[in-house]
């Protein structure tokens, strides 16, 4: 039970993310990244010594090749937050929430196109429903959903390379949020030396809180996470992410009142309806395996 109340806790904490960022749409989203990368790091930096992983986060560091693929994930983690922060600040929340409810049928393809994982056949169906959604939505607007379709795909292969050299979450994020620091100390110096450029930290307090925030708010869901994993099977964990892009949606429509077109609606039902087919596909995987065992 308590683990199940820890991943519940993680996946709301990032489900109400669109909201955080709301309040920081007056600053510009690189300076918001910037500032969620360089705090980011302190936080799990910190957390890392206090949980005693240094020795851990030392291994890893000493690695040449941990270090190069991080690097690729930093990029990739990068890109994901900054779309993130940008559609915020666009008021395109709906976009990102259809992002992720897609992510998981995209990570289960580029599984089994890459990794030569199995697939149930319910799986395959629900990536050709989420696909039929994209293309929906392509007909029906005129163009692709670029910020959900590169968020899904941004965070699947971020997923994919951490998988293959895996690395526990707290310290990869610190040597991720490394390798991006130079970017963002450097966006920032930048920012500070023009004047022409508006910078939000020091704008106010209520600013500068919330840009420290942002990298308190990304490390805390991770170690969350981490403790439900360790105490419950992953495969829970794994039903229950779609509370997650499930917040941001009706944070979307129902607190940030964002424009919903009835097209749209038809996006989402086809992704629904994908997700159902991949969970029931998952769920009968389960039930195969302990029929196997037993």
């Amino acid at each position: 039970m308590q683990g199940l109340t820890l991943a519940v806790l993680a996946y709301s904490i990032w489900g109400i993310f669109p909201l955080f960022f709301s309040y920081l749409n007056h600053v510009s989203a690189v300076e918001v990244l910037s500032h969620r990368i360089i705090w980011s790091l302190v936080a799990t930096f910190s957390l890392a010594l206090i949980l005693g992983r240094g020795r851990l986060l030392r291994m890893a560091l000493q690695q040449k090749t941990t270090r190069i693929w991080l690097g690729v994930s930093s990029v990739l983690i990068g890109i994901n937050w900054l779309v993130y922060i940008w559609a915020v600040g666009q008021h395109r929340v709906l976009e990102t929430s259809l992002g992720y409810f897609i992510m998981p049928v995209v990570s289960l393809l580029m599984g089994r196109l890459i990794l030569k994982e199995s697939l149930h056949p319910l799986q395959a169906w629900a990536g050709v429903l989420a696909a039929m959604a994209v293309l929906w939505e392509l007909w029906s607007f005129g163009s692709l959903p670029w910020v959900g379709v590169v968020l899904a795909f941004a965070f699947a292969f971020y997923g994919l390379v951490r998988k293959v050299h895996p690395v526990d979450g707290l310290n990869g994020l610190t040597i991720e949020t490394l390798w991006l620091l130079p970017f963002a100390l450097g966006f920032v110096a930048w920012q500070s030396l023009t004047q022409q450029a508006d910078m939000g930290f020091g704008l106010d307090k209520s600013t500068t809180i919330l840009l420290i925030c942002s990298g308190f708010l990304t490390a805390l869901p991770l170690v969350l996470f981490a403790m439900a994993t360790r105490r419950i099977n992953l495969s829970i964990v794994g039903f229950i992410m779609y509370i997650n892009p499930t917040i941001q949606f009706l944070i979307g429509v129902y607190v940030l009142n964002e424009h919903f077109p009835k097209e749209r609606l038809v996006t989402f039902i086809l992704v629904w309806l994908a997700l159902l087919l991949f969970v029931a596909g998952l769920w009968q995987q389960l039930r195969g395996k302990k029929i196997a065992i037993t």
